[in-house]
């Protein structure tokens, strides 16, 4: 199986494009974020900048809110982090008394997080404030929650945490950007869009949502993805298994060395992500 080195192709070589100005930082801490892989998108994604940008696994936001395109697509299928951005263009503001980093009030948080949960009221401000705390003050930016769908990330002992406040400079970027909570295959998808998709590594914790991301679920999204007719950009850990599903699917398949910011074992050895082009 021929898989390139991503250093060896020019085509992701980041000096061929430079970032948009004045990009903003994720207001979330993401575990798995691709802001380190910015450098190498942003050539590729600016041949095609007037397009739509489609993130059916949105997380943490990093590579849209890197990329600045005029118009997205923003999707994931957890319904409380898509409920945040939702509520950020209705005006977010959380007062500095919601925003405590300490351990008995982050568990009284999280406690009235869940009450909301199981009285389906989550798609609320008040929840949105809640998640985004959490976010903030939790274990290394984990979002996990258990087989009843409930928060469940411990506390965090961060020394310093700077939370935002006001998310007004946020919702001027957000005004033509779409922000949807549903499966990828029901999603919309154009020609002429671009999509960048970053779906749950093929690892054994994938407990994002309340739902479990599968192996059946990489090749259903692989089977959706090569029906599609728009450019696009894939990443996902490089086991060997996913490295030959997408290779044998017709895609490009690089691989690159990937930072490795949690592990269970203190191991922080760089790994090894694949990048799978198609339709470029």
């Amino acid at each position: 199986m021929a898989v390139n080195n991503l250093a060896d192709d020019t085509d992701l070589d980041s000096t061929q494009a430079s970032l948009p100005e004045k990009v903003l930082p994720p207001p979330l801490k993401w575990a798995g974020g691709k802001r380190w892989l910015l450098p190498s998108l942003a050539p590729l994604f600016e041949r095609y900048r007037g397009r739509r940008l489609v993130e059916p696994f949105a997380g943490g936001m990093a590579v849209t809110l890197g990329l600045l395109p005029e118009r997205a697509l923003i999707n994931d299928v957890n319904p409380h982090l898509i409920n945040f951005y939702n509520q950020i263009l209705q005006g977010l503001h959380i007062a500095e008394s919601d925003l405590v980093n300490e351990r008995d009030f982050y568990f009284s948080r999280r406690a009235r997080f869940n009450t909301l949960i199981e009285a389906k009221q989550s798609n609320t401000m008040e929840s949105a404030a809640l998640f985004y705390y959490l976010n903030r003050t939790g274990f290394n930016g984990l979002c996990r929650f258990n087989s009843h769908g409930l928060f469940n990330v411990p506390f965090g002992r961060y020394k310093t945490i700077n939370y935002i406040r006001d998310f007004t400079h946020y919702t001027s970027r957000f005004a033509r950007w779409s922000f949807t909570c549903q499966d990828f295959e029901t999603l919309d998808v154009h020609p002429d869009d671009f999509l960048y998709v970053d779906p749950p590594y093929d690892v054994q914790f994938t407990k994002y949502s309340k739902e479990d991301f599968t192996w059946h679920d990489q090749e259903r999204l692989v089977a959706w993805l090569r029906n599609l007719a728009a450019p696009m950009v894939v990443s996902n850990q490089a086991t060997e298994r996913i490295v030959e599903l997408y290779t044998k699917s017709g895609f490009t398949v690089r691989t690159v060395s990937a930072p490795r910011r949690i592990s269970c074992n203190g191991d922080r050895e760089p790994a090894s992500e694949m990048i799978a082009t198609k339709n470029l």
